[in-house]
């Protein structure tokens, strides 16, 4: 038992390694280049939903909580909003880039493109039903001085390590040993394999509602154990926002979950359309 909790603990290691590794360079990327964003995401309509489904697949919810922040303040539409939601996996797309690195490209390309469509979908959806949305808010987006020291220590050391760090190091570890202990000491496999595939698709995009990046880390898992098919994790990274709406919810329950109702039946109809395709 001890060997075994020492095997998980040292594979979490390395993946926490990576993931600490890449979440300090692409924090310090979207802070330099974030004016440069914001001016190129605010000149259309456009590019409001192309940028932000951009956005949402670079790893992390920054870009999330950016968009939201613009989304407060009148400069991007509800299709924007929704589009970043149905691209981002949150920090877990760290994980995923250390887990399973060629899916994790292919998923999040797939998500840029169904999260562009989604956006203008919910746009015109929006427009023709005239769903109201929140009015912008007076407060100030807080654009900051950046130096090394600064970066290092409020960026790299209090957000990324102190914040972020333990609580996926927790994560992956459970995840993993759990996963490890089933398929130790029960048929897991078929278990999960018997299950409709429909099933499983509806399940994904349900827990993709929890706004907490942890629970997707079922599904990573289990895609990396070859006990799910690709449609399943596509459906569930597409229907969760990882920490991504928290910030949203402080000023508006309702656009949160109108975007949390369009976001999770627009997952539900592509794992529909993929399972009807065999896929």
């Amino acid at each position: 038992m001890f060997d075994d909790v020492l095997d998980v603990f040292s594979e979490t290691i390395q993946i926490i390694i990576l993931v600490a590794a890449m979440m300090v360079v692409v924090e310090f990327i979207e802070i330099r280049f974030k004016n440069v964003i914001r001016r190129k995401i605010t000149e259309n309509h456009v590019n409001q939903i192309v940028i932000a489904s951009l956005l949402g697949a670079i790893p992390g919810c920054t870009d999330a909580f950016f968009i939201v922040s613009l989304y407060t303040h009148g400069l991007v539409g509800f299709g924007a909003l929704v589009a970043v939601m149905l691209s981002t996996a949150g920090d877990d797309a760290f994980v995923m880039l250390a887990m399973i690195p060629e899916a994790a490209m292919l998923i999040f390309g797939v998500c840029v493109l169904l999260s562009i469509v989604g956006g203008f979908i919910a746009d015109r959806i929006a427009k023709r039903i005239n769903l109201k949305t929140m009015q912008p808010c007076e407060i100030e987006i807080h654009d900051e001085e950046i130096t090394l020291k600064h970066f290092l220590k409020e960026h790299a050391y209090v957000h990324i390590f102190k914040k972020h760090i333990p609580k996926l190091f927790l994560w992956i570890f459970f995840t993993i040993f759990v996963l490890d202990f089933l398929v130790r000491n029960f048929e897991l496999e078929p278990m999960i394999s018997g299950l409709p595939k429909l099933t499983l698709i509806v399940f994904a995009a349900l827990i993709g509602i929890i706004p907490e990046s942890g629970p997707h880390l079922l599904f990573v898992a289990l895609f990396s154990k070859g006990l799910i098919p690709f449609s399943v994790l596509l459906v569930n990274t597409l229907s969760q926002d990882g920490h991504g709406l928290l910030p949203l919810l402080s000023y508006s329950v309702k656009d949160t979950i109108n975007v949390q109702i369009f976001t999770t039946l627009f997952a539900l109809i592509v794992g529909i359309i993929l399972f009807l395709l065999g896929l």
